[in-house]
């Protein structure tokens, strides 16, 4: 697969996707979700970026943030990608959840992994882009068939677009 090239630097939003390992289903369960929002939370405060949106699917995660100059934003990404996956797995084992599926071999060393590697991400370089793009997390749900409305899928930034308090993380104006 070649190797994708992220460009940073640019003053520009991301459209940020990763994937849970091998697209398994393992953000289902709301403590799973929250665990995983509340060290984007920390990442966020911890480098300053700014996130405009999200939705996190069963399988996926899909963001909008804009960085500030000079952050890598594979190094950053990787760092949520581990943290949180550190901390999920811990869930998983407290539970009893079955993770033998997760197991990889890496270098000669036996781990688990909980997100498939790298990310994909996309430069937004209109603020009509960034709307376009956080209205693609909104609809994704839906599309899905998961819900009839952007608004019944709680693990998006939809509600706090609507106005709404009780809503996981709010979200970062949107520079125009």
């Amino acid at each position: 697969m070649p190797l994708l090239r992220h460009i940073d630097n640019l003053n520009t939003a991301r459209f940020v996707t990763f994937s849970c390992y091998h697209r398994f289903r393992l953000l289902t369960e709301a403590d799973v979700i929250m665990t995983f929002l509340n060290q984007l939370d920390r990442i966020r405060n911890q480098y300053q970026f700014k996130l405009h949106g999200y939705v996190i699917m069963p399988e996926h995660v899909h963001m909008v943030l804009h960085p500030p100059d000079g952050m890598r934003l594979g190094r950053v990404i990787g760092e949520l990608k581990s943290r949180s996956a550190r901390l999920i797995l811990q869930v998983f084992r407290e539970r009893g959840r079955p993770i033998d599926r997760l197991t990889v071999t890496r270098g000669g060393k036996v781990c688990l992994a909980f997100w498939q590697a790298r990310c994909y991400d996309h430069n937004c370089r209109t603020p009509e882009t960034v709307k376009e793009k956080i209205i693609y997390c909104h609809k994704n749900p839906v599309t899905r068939g998961l819900v009839s409305g952007p608004g019944d899928w709680r693990w998006s930034s939809y509600n706090w677009y609507e106005g709404r308090n009780d809503v996981p993380l709010a979200m970062d104006a949107i520079d125009t």
